[in-house]
């Protein structure tokens, strides 16, 4: 076939006709052979965590994106975007004016994979599961704003708030809200392990070597009631130590279709490509990159640091130099294309400039060079972090005022080790929970942050949080979330550096490929087919 790079607006849903020639020329189909989809996230159980696909515990893309192919969610977020739909739920809604009383009603005969009933308690206990384990990954932070839960009857579930909260139906579309049997799951304590069971479109067999998780096979669930399509009968996903592997295995055929994290060389040369049986598919992504401060730490407890340090980097040499077409410079927290988006930080800072750095070091008597390590995780952003974090280096160096040096560590010690503090300055991606602009601020700067962050400002987390989840029209939250956005380029305790496109490569005899991937990174693996290469 000529070779196609398929480059697909936000609004994935609107695309079907124009889509409907790529790929292949039946709309899916099912088959005895698994549909292999590779990635290079890695799947780990350790001491630190020794249940990494616990709903209640989980808190990153690559596990999230297992969860959601087997674990049912009152609501699910649509392909193109939007409001949530009801998924396990037959309808939910705001039952009173403040935003405070939010009611669902199950779907009738909902049931587990293994035929047991899913009752409004089920739902109840779940909830209740996750906020009162509270795992230390922080994701039942989510959760958090839930004051009581009330079932009434097998179906009937009502949430009080203790506050409005706006953004309360996305929060009931994660992971951590999703609905576990209580015969699996003991309601004290995290399930160590691979095992996941619940009532979403697959259920889940692992294979595990030394503790981590090398292939996840999805068949198809046989009691699956919710509005999700699936269009094949199974799935594997299939993790790779490297972006290179996956491609080979792409290149050979051993596998279908290859996810997230492609290298930036990878892209480059599918893009380039004059003739080949394989489809490249590129997407807006919401995903983020940042630097995080232990603002506790003396290296990095004066603002001046952090501020001469968003004075200093290129965003631009980083993004063109490393990741070319790939990404684009960031300067909020907040994506360019999510509501509410403020430059704060090129309102601030504006181009690189030295000499305002070395003087806003000056004007706090801050000895230079500033001394600090950099850490990065080298196994769980993709394969181009390592020479991110190695420009980083050298941009604060050349500068004269820092005397930096850079770590990178495995995902499975990183991450613990972010959490509780032990870095002074680390470097974290983000794939929101939900495509609101809350979500890009209230998880790191609110209590119990997914980052462990010390950094407390009380007029964000008293006054502008509060006030823009009041805001049911995300419009008029615009307001709040754009002065968040201000006071966090003035203090630092993040600093914002570029925002990424999502990319899928596929064989021509696959369909669905296109829509995959959601805005939010979600892998969709129900929305994949076998058709008939062109």
């Amino acid at each position: 076939m000529n070779r196609k790079t398929l480059v697909l607006p936000a609004v994935i849903g609107l695309l079907a006709p124009v889509l409907a020639g790529c790929g292949g020329s039946t709309g899916g189909g099912s088959s005895d052979d698994a549909i292999v989809v590779g990635t290079t996230d890695r799947f780990a159980a350790s001491k630190e965590a020794p249940a990494p696909l616990d709903p209640a515990y989980a808190y990153d893309v690559g596990t999230w994106n297992v969860l959601r192919q087997t674990v049912q969610t009152l609501m699910t977020l649509p392909d193109g975007g939007g409001d949530p739909q009801p998924e396990a739920a037959q309808r939910c809604g705001f039952t009173d004016t403040g935003n405070e009383r939010y009611a669902c009603t199950l779907r009738s005969g909902l049931k587990f994979a293994n035929g047991d009933p899913v009752t409004a308690d089920d739902v109840k206990f779940s909830i209740e599961r996750a906020l009162r384990i509270q795992a230390d990954s922080g994701v039942f932070a989510l959760l958090s704003g839930i004051d009581t839960v009330e079932t009434q009857g097998d179906r009937e579930v009502i949430f009080h708030l203790k506050t409005a909260d706006a953004t309360f139906p996305f929060k009931l579309s994660t992971p951590v809200a999703g609905i576990v049997n209580p015969d699996d799951y003991d309601k004290n304590k995290l399930r160590d392990g691979f095992s996941v069971d619940g009532s979403g479109p697959y259920t889940l067999e692992a294979e595990v070597k030394n503790d981590e998780l090398v292939s996840a096979v999805f068949t198809k669930n046989p009691n699956y009631q919710g509005q999700l399509k699936v269009k094949n009968d199974k799935v594997e996903l299939r993790s790779f130590d490297s972006a290179d592997a996956m491609g080979t295995a792409l290149n050979k055929g051993t596998i279908n279709v290859m996810t997230r994290t492609m290298s930036p060389a990878q892209i480059r040369k599918l893009q380039n490509a004059k003739s080949t049986d394989i489809d490249l598919i590129e997407q807006p992504g919401l995903e983020i990159r940042y630097l995080g401060f232990n603002t506790n730490d003396p290296s990095v407890k004066s603002k001046a640091v952090r501020q001469a340090m968003a004075q200093v980097i290129n965003r631009g040499q980083l993004v063109s130099d490393v990741y070319g077409t790939g990404a684009d410079p960031l300067y909020s927290m907040v994506p360019t294309t999510v509501t509410g988006h403020a430059n704060s930080f090129f309102n601030k800072y504006g181009e690189p400039d030295t000499a305002k750095a070395k003087a806003l070091l000056s004007e706090a008597n801050v000895t230079t060079p500033v001394k600090l390590t950099l850490h990065y995780t080298d196994d769980h952003y993709g394969p181009a972090t390592k020479e991110e974090f190695e420009l980083l280096k050298k941009q604060l160096n050349d500068s004269g005022l820092f005397e930096v040096d850079v770590k990178g560590e495995k995902w499975a010690t990183f991450r613990p080790n972010e959490q509780k503090g032990k870095y002074e300055v680390y470097g974290m991606g983000w794939f929101p929970d939900f495509p609101d602009a809350d979500n890009y601020l209230a998880p790191f700067l609110d209590k119990n942050n997914t980052i462990g962050s010390p950094y407390a400002n009380n007029e964000i987390r008293g006054t502008l949080i509060p006030e823009s989840r009041r805001q049911a029209d995300r419009l008029t939250a615009s307001r709040s979330i754009e002065e968040i956005q201000n006071i966090v380029a003035d203090d630092v305790p993040m600093l914002p550096l570029w925002q990424g496109k999502q990319y899928i490569a596929a064989r021509d005899d696959i369909t669905g490929a296109e829509r995959t991937l959601n805005s939010t990174a979600t892998l969709q693996l129900w929305e994949l087919g076998r058709g008939v290469g062109s």
